[in-house]
């Protein structure tokens, strides 16, 4: 496992919300998606990688809930990282018995799986309180190497974390290297970017990544569901174009690759002469897809890169960057080696480093949309019927939630 990670900082105060302008576009059509600026509640969340959590906690910010991670006997545990007492955050505290953690001020001692108070030291054995005061405690599983952390609605029960995720990452064998780092904009501008058509032509045209691969100046797509899964859908792809009074532009310089003449939907460069056993066996209708709370999957030939849109707040979210190749063996080396080399630089780092500076200064709404953005408004309808029915079988409501 390659790792990159860090706690959370204290987040920059700032605020990109603003009134619809008449004639603009505003986000009332997706009430639900308008009001999750802290994130959609009643889903499994990756926070961190499973080597950072330890017996010391850590803290960090889910949807806007303040959450302690810590290890005890091998088992991470989450908990709400505030004492009851003052106020003060349990991360700063320490584990003074097996199976609890402490508040650093008078030594409030809470139980790990239940959050209750379990002793207080400075008012010694016969605390009255002990039993009766409890911090709230989140459910957490470990996947992919990192810790997971569920986020309620109420108070149900959360589903298995396993239908959340990819199915191709439950079912095959896999080797993978990733990034987690915390970053400024709000977690719908990440998810909607890594989603868009239109960016990644244009935008990454300047990247590392794909200095010697050509990518197409315009698409023709369209939204194809499958499941739980929207994905884009290539039927014309165009590698240069004339536009009237302006002039010509394109993607091909003489130092790229020539573009295939076909039309592809594997990979976003050209077609593949072979892909993988495990991938095409998945029969992806189209190489990006998107799903519910906000993962992103792009499947290129020989691998496959998933994006986690954690939300943090309003204005900043953590970016769950995974590179998964589906080998075993001596090929896992190679995959490492290609990892560390070059995609942990130039993919997990400059390539994505551009999606993070227009996600920290995107500015909507209000906004106006064109053709090619079917694939923001096709994920924001998803997220809305989706997000609709959670709400109804948790028997809740938005302002509840």
């Amino acid at each position: 496992m390659t790792v990159e990670d860090s706690p959370d900082a204290p987040p920059p105060v700032r605020s990109r919300r603003r009134p619809a302008e008449p004639g603009r576009q505003d986000w009332k059509s997706w009430p639900h998606y308008d009001a999750a600026g802290a994130g959609f509640r009643g889903y499994w969340y990756p926070v961190t990688w499973s080597s950072q959590i330890t017996d010391k906690p850590l803290p960090f910010t889910i949807c806007g809930e303040k959450i302690t991670l810590i290890r005890d006997g091998g088992r991470a545990y989450a908990l709400h990282n505030r004492c009851p007492h003052r106020g003060v955050p349990l991360s700063e505290g320490d584990q003074q018995f097996p199976g609890t953690v402490s508040c650093p001020y008078h030594g409030w001692t809470f139980d790990l799986p239940t959050g209750k108070l379990a002793a207080v030291i400075t008012d010694g054995p016969g605390c009255r309180l002990t039993g009766k005061v409890s911090v709230r405690t989140y459910a957490v599983e470990e996947r992919l190497g990192m810790v997971w952390v569920y986020i309620p609605l109420a108070d149900e029960e959360p589903h298995p974390i396993d239908s959340q995720l990819p199915e191709e990452l439950v079912s095959n064998a896999f080797v993978m290297g990733g990034r987690i780092d915390p970053r400024g904009g709000n977690w719908r501008f990440a998810c909607e970017n890594g989603f868009d058509e239109g960016h990644a032509k244009y935008l990454h045209r300047t990247a590392l990544w794909r200095l010697f691969k050509p990518m197409p100046t315009w698409n023709i797509t369209r939204i194809v569901p499958k499941g739980r899964w929207i994905f884009r859908v290539q039927d014309d792809v165009h590698w240069e174009a004339d536009f009237p009074g302006v002039g010509r532009w394109t993607n091909k310089r003489w130092w790229k690759f020539q573009p295939p003449k076909e039309t592809f939907n594997i990979g976003n460069t050209g077609k593949a002469d072979k892909i993988n056993p495990t991938i095409e066996a998945q029969e992806f209708p189209g190489f990006a897809s998107l799903s519910m709370p906000g993962v992103l999957r792009i499947a290129y030939p020989n691998f496959i890169h998933y994006e986690f849109y954690v939300p943090v707040d309003e204005d900043n979210h953590r970016y769950v960057g995974v590179m998964v190749n589906f080998t075993e063996g001596w090929d896992t080396l190679r995959f490492y080696g290609k990892y560390l080399g070059a995609i942990r630089w130039l993919f997990h780092g400059q390539f994505s480093g551009q999606d993070a500076w227009m996600v920290d200064i995107t500015d909507a709404p209000p906004e106006k949309l064109y053709r090619p953005d079917i694939s923001l408004t096709a994920w924001r309808n998803l997220s809305e019927e989706e997000y609709g029915k959670k709400l109804a079988g948790a028997g809740t409501h938005e302002k509840e939630a």
